[in-house]
């Protein structure tokens, strides 16, 4: 973060966010040993529409990391928050600081067939020793589903964002 942009306030908000998703990933989500359906992705692309990828990064490796320790679903696993952390970078990389459809679609399809699909399965399949290929033809139909929610939801929070969130990410 740059000095200009680290202000209490933008600490505050990443904070906020940071628990929102801490909340809509724990709580608020369906979640089995292979597979999670939630809409904890939406405060990432807030931090990242608002405030850019480095910002939104953390905010997801941080939600993984507290939310894994504080609210266990299964072994805490390091690889998790370092995909996190990527898909707040790919986010704010792609929706900071100008969103279209193009963009967006890129940015969730990236988020859910690389780091979702692929690199998760890798992660669980080394947790828990699954064979790789197997697991991700169950996660297929989630990313696939996921693909459309969060293209459809991130339509929907940008106008919102860019009429209301300007006022919360100036200093």
């Amino acid at each position: 973060m740059s000095k200009s942009k680290f202000t209490t306030r933008t600490l505050t908000t990443l904070a906020l966010l940071t628990a929102v998703e801490i909340v809509l990933s724990r709580f608020l989500s369906i979640s089995a040993w292979n597979i999670k359906i939630g809409f904890s992705f939406i405060p990432i692309v807030v931090a990242a529409i608002l405030y850019g990828p480095l910002e939104a990064g953390i905010v997801g490796a941080l939600a993984d990391f507290i939310g894994a320790i504080l609210f266990p679903i299964g072994a805490y696993f390091p690889g998790f928050t370092l995909t996190a952390f990527l898909m707040g970078m790919v986010f704010g990389l792609l929706l900071h600081p100008k969103q279209n459809l193009v963009r967006n679609l890129a940015a969730v399809g990236i988020n859910q067939f690389i780091l979702g699909l692929f690199l998760n399965t890798f992660w669980i399949s080394v947790l828990y020793g699954s064979p790789f290929v197997p697991l991700l033809a169950t996660r297929v139909i989630q990313s696939a589903i996921l693909t459309v929610v969060q293209v459809v939801c991130i339509q929907l929070i940008v106008p919102v964002l860019n009429r209301y969130g300007k006022k919360v990410s100036a200093a």
